[in-house]
């Protein structure tokens, strides 16, 4: 059995690529140029450069491929350019599944996002949800721009499914795709001592080995044009920051930032972003996008694919002992 795994260098997909190569599979990952490939250097990988935006060089990574990953995104809170949201999660994606299609790909796995349904409103968002409101991001929008592609590409007889992870933790590259750890990490070196307005908007955390078993599973017994949010608990920001201050023995004094202060610090981040280069910690769209509540459901997954939860407190536990290892 012959995979293709897009991403395979960010944070999610080098955890997918690490989990396929131990379990003897060939295993090939399409890296750009520029991508720093170390990270898989303890694997069997198989190295193909390339980027999603050439499709010849997508074609060669998938011919012969059994099955395809594709989990390669821009997935950033800014860019100096917003048409890259657009190149990578839309055209990107498109570059993929058209290879897949004329490979005879048995099967394909994209990586969509749990933001793509919008925020929760009392009840937890599940896969059959209507999104009704506007977009909060570039993000969000080319995500379920691909979406709508994925399912005529699954009209055109392309087998294909999503997966919509939430927010992802746990051992790996500490990118901006795993902020959640970077932010555990700073906690612990009392280095990070905020909590957005109350604290009482709640978000799902997902362990990471969570994630990369739910995308596995999609693979094997997905439906063909179906979602599968793979999720972990709802938490609110009070309650994660008390059980990560339990569970570590580490008990900081935590300020709460009104949202109007966050976004005028916003604000000025976006300022210095778009006149000195300088890549802002965080911009106002993000502000509003933390200050909302993100409930999920993983009912779907659990019952249909056998997706399983990790608590959070034992992700929590994993986490922090990989970080002090």
């Amino acid at each position: 059995m012959k995979l293709l795994v897009t991403g395979a260098t960010g944070f999610i997909g080098s955890n997918l690529t690490r989990f396929l190569c131990s379990r003897g599979y060939v295993v090939r990952a399409l890296c750009r140029p520029t991508s720093n490939i170390n990270v898989l250097s303890d694997t069997t990988v198989q190295i193909y450069r390339g980027d999603v935006l050439d499709i010849s060089s997508v074609k060669r990574a998938v011919d012969g491929c059994d099955y395809v990953f594709h989990l390669a995104s821009y997935a950033k809170n800014w860019a100096k350019n917003p048409q890259a949201f657009f190149e990578v999660n839309v055209i990107g994606t498109k570059n993929v599944l058209e290879a897949s299609k004329q490979a005879n790909v048995k099967k394909v796995v994209v990586t969509s996002s749990c933001m793509t349904f919008g925020t929760s409103k009392g009840e937890p968002r599940k896969e059959s949800d209507r999104r009704s409101m506007d977009f909060f991001s570039e993000y969000e929008s080319t995500k379920s721009y691909a979406e709508e592609i994925v399912l005529e590409f699954v009209r055109n007889g392309l087998p294909v499914v999503i997966v919509n992870p939430t927010r992802v933790f746990g051992p790996g590259l500490l990118t901006e795709g795993n902020s959640v750890t970077k932010m555990i990490e700073l906690y612990l070196q009392g280095k990070w001592r905020l909590i957005l307005a109350d604290g009482s908007a709640v978000g799902n955390y997902a362990f990471v080995e969570d994630v990369v078993l739910g995308h596995w599973l999609a693979l094997q017994q997905g439906c063909l044009g179906e979602r599968y949010i793979l999720g972990g608990e709802n938490l609110t920001y009070n309650a994660f920051f008390d059980t990560l201050a339990q569970i570590s023995q580490r008990h900081n004094t935590m300020i709460h930032v009104p949202v109007w202060l966050a976004l005028a610090f916003s604000h000025i981040e976006v300022l210095l972003a778009r006149g000195f280069g300088i890549y802002p910690l965080i911009t106002p769209r993000w502000i509003s996008i933390f200050s909302a509540d993100w409930v999920f459901s993983s009912k779907k997954a659990q019952t249909e694919l056998g997706y399983r939860i990790t608590s959070f407190r034992e992700a929590l536990q994993k986490t922090l002992v990989w970080l002090n290892r």
